[in-house]
């Protein structure tokens, strides 16, 4: 197998850093995407002083905000003056809106579709055309709550984001197929945490809605809350989805599906009931 040049979003902590860690033990030249300015400086800087020491398989820490296209520019092109090209890009999810639809502002559903999907597109198109040009490359979204999510309350908003980013994966396969250019979506069973051992939730601004859903389904948003607690906290689950990733990137060229799911066989998404199962 070839040493890859890869850039991971997201990589400060939790699901991006275990997918990073886990790429650079497999022997590729891995670089962690972090936002300094969000309070990942200090993971940054850990980084920085164990590269320092030259440890074996370590990533490499790169200032990355992806909600900046100066930022994910100035990212891809230290990436390429230093290494020469990126091979593979792997986008992380962002948070996890939990709550009912209607509770959510439009503000905040601009939000979450920038965070799934247009900082995605940022750090797409500034590697694309040189991927084109080599005719070679390779993107993979990494979503996690591949599950019967839809089925779940208050967790809609989230089941949708993981559906755009099969079908962005999708089409993106189709569309590169003539440039040698592969993507994939690596989708988890259960959703886990983009960030830190536990989710990070986007929680409804519009209180009075929220309120008045609370009052008809007393208790709902508590147990949802209970459960995605409890199924996130499983360092386990993390890395059987970054070793997915892994699978995918040193799978050979053409071989690669649209779409992989990471599962936790048995596990369920809150409310559906003994009878539910997540994808695995």
């Amino acid at each position: 197998m070839m040493s890859k040049i890869i850039l991971v979003t997201g990589a400060s902590s939790g699901l991006g850093a275990a997918t990073a860690q886990a790429l650079a033990e497999a022997g590729h030249i891995t670089y962690a995407g972090m936002d300094a300015a969000s309070g990942n400086a200090p993971i940054a800087a850990e980084s920085d002083r164990a590269a320092g020491h030259h440890r074996p398989r370590q990533p490499r820490p790169i200032a990355l905000d992806v909600a900046d296209q100066r930022s994910v520019s100035a990212a891809v092109t230290e990436i390429t003056a230093e290494a020469g090209w990126i091979d593979c890009v792997v986008h992380t999810m962002g948070p996890v809106p939990r709550g009912p639809i209607e509770s959510f502002t439009p503000y905040q559903l601009a939000q979450i579709y920038d965070a799934n999907v247009l900082s995605t597109q940022r750090v797409n198109r500034a590697v694309l055309p040189q991927m084109r040009e080599r005719q070679d490359g390779l993107l993979v979204w990494v979503a996690s709550g591949g599950g019967r999510t839809d089925e779940a309350p208050y967790l809609a908003l989230h089941s949708e984001g993981v559906a755009v980013i099969g079908h962005l994966a999708a089409s993106y396969a189709k569309e590169l197929a003539g440039f040698g250019v592969e993507a994939t979506a690596v989708v988890a069973g259960l959703v886990v945490p983009a960030t830190g051992r536990r989710l990070r939730l986007v929680r409804p601004d519009d209180l009075d809605a929220a309120q008045a859903y609370e009052g008809r389904y007393p208790g709902l948003v508590d147990r949802v809350d209970a459960h995605l607690a409890d199924q996130a906290v499983t360092a386990a689950r993390l890395a059987r989805t970054a070793q997915a990733v892994a699978a995918v990137v040193d799978s050979p060229k053409g071989t690669r599906p649209s779409r992989v799911t990471a599962g936790a066989p048995g596990d369920r998404p809150p409310g559906t009931g003994d009878g539910g199962q997540a994808d695995g």
